[in-house]
């Protein structure tokens, strides 16, 4: 099955409402649809997610001005070969990597007629626990948000912290006071400035039972992130500091994390971010998938990620997908009393929509 073109086209779909965290305000996501056409008559989709500096352009920009002509005329079944290919031209830019490589994936599933969860060795669990992110606000606007989402049957919901200590403490305590017996953890987004800051605004949130605290720290201060995990209770989660497996080795070294947060956009695809998995398994570290958040694509990669990885041990940021107003994709995706119904149909499961690619399309 050879590839016959390849192409990227950046999208823009807005979000009902603004979300706040430490790292700024997102009212809209901008991430790159791929699309892989063979000689076979199949045609494997992909996407390409991040909130960081290129996003979507960037990554379009990658695909079809360097990858693209790399790989047409290749053997899109050979996804490990093609993704050290991508490696050996192009380094880091792995958002823009893991669009084509679950597009491989999305390609092989359908060649076989099987979800890529089965290529992956197979379902591990019926379902999978979800987490879902509270954009900052005050405390009104914050347990108004944990209302709804409780109300929908979410288990675990993730405080985003690290720009007003106070606020963040107040927030905190509202949200346990109404809510004794959910589990709640918190994210940083490297929002503190340095290991004894960040130890210090940990001892006072201990205090309200939290679950994780999710990169305390900038990704790259490992020394730094041991340090914390060291002087506090609560274990601690490495998402910035954990892109791709290499990193994840770093950070086993390091003693850094008790648990990685795995993202495929992040990791350059779905394979290296099963291999993450590997090392965490291999290192008695637990896993969750986390989100950018994506569309239903990327949403779709990651739901068969986390039904395939034994190592899962919190709930995961697999729906991206439910914080955009709109999507190009219909799935098959299900969300039932706070928790992801496996997909069904081969490949990703995901049907491009002409139209609302056409919509939302930047360039």
């Amino acid at each position: 099955m050879k590839i016959t073109a390849l192409r990227a086209t950046p999208v823009r779909i807005p979000r009902p409402t603004a979300f706040v965290s430490s790292l700024g305000t997102h009212a809209a996501t901008e991430n790159a649809v791929i699309e892989i056409e063979t000689d076979a008559g199949l045609t494997g989709i992909g996407e390409s997610s991040s909130i960081w500096d290129r996003m979507g352009p960037g990554c379009a920009d990658d695909i079809n001005g360097l990858l693209a002509g790399l790989l047409i005329g290749r053997d899109a079944t050979r996804i490990r070969e093609l993704t050290d290919l991508m490696d050996a031209h192009l380094d880091r830019a792995q958002p823009a990597k893991a669009g084509i490589e679950m597009a491989l994936w999305d390609l092989l599933g359908k060649s076989v007629g099987a979800p890529v969860f089965q290529l992956l060795g197979g379902a591990v669990r019926d379902k999978v626990e979800l987490s879902r992110s509270l954009s900052m606000g005050t405390v009104e606007q914050v347990v108004e948000q944990a209302e709804r989402l409780v109300g929908e049957g979410y288990l675990t919901l993730k405080m985003k912290v690290g720009r007003d200590p106070t606020s963040d403490h107040e927030n905190l305590e509202a949200l346990r006071s109404r809510f004794p017996d959910l589990k709640l953890r918190v994210d940083a987004n490297m929002g503190w400035r340095n290991p004894k800051e960040a130890v210090r605004h940990i001892h006072d949130l201990e205090a309200f039972n939290i679950e994780l605290v999710e990169q305390p720290l900038h990704g790259s201060d490992l020394e730094g992130m041991r340090f914390v995990r060291e002087h506090v209770g609560v274990p601690i989660m490495a998402d910035e500091s954990v892109w791709t497996p290499s990193d994840a080795m770093a950070c086993v070294r390091a003693g850094a994390a008790d648990v990685f947060n795995v993202y495929v956009a992040e990791a350059g695809g779905i394979g290296p971010a099963s291999r993450i998995f590997g090392i965490a398994d291999a290192a008695r570290l637990t896993c969750i998938i986390g989100s950018m958040p994506e569309f239903g694509i990327g949403t779709s990669a990651q739901a068969h990620l986390a039904f395939a990885m034994p190592n899962i041990g919190y709930g995961s940021d697999v729906n991206g997908f439910v914080y955009h107003q709109d999507d190009i994709v219909d799935h098959d995706l299900r969300i039932e009393d706070g928790h992801l119904l496996p997909p069904t149909s081969p490949g990703l499961g995901v049907r491009l929509d002409a139209d609302r690619l056409a919509r939302y399309r930047m360039d």
